[in-house]
């Protein structure tokens, strides 16, 4: 079942409160997406580690409805 952009945003907003979320899906199929998360949460992080706290919030969804994220993060000063 494909995941609506909406709950991809709700999902990292409620993971990560303060963070701007930008998604984009790439084929119009609901299953291909591209996100720009931005958060002070990321201060000090590796990029690693700002990914691994995205996916966190997703709670498991790219394991089942969510097919493909491309995924770019940054702190506010970056953006």
């Amino acid at each position: 079942m494909a995941m609506q952009a909406a709950e991809i945003e709700r999902l990292i907003k409620e993971g990560l409160p303060d963070a701007e979320v930008h998604i984009e899906d790439l084929r119009g199929d609901g299953d291909h997406y591209a996100a720009h998360v931005v958060s002070r949460s990321f201060v000090g992080k590796s990029r690693v580690q700002q990914h691994q706290m995205v996916y966190a919030a997703l709670k498991g969804s790219m394991d089942k409805e969510l097919h493909a994220l491309g995924l770019q993060t940054s702190i506010p000063e970056d953006a």
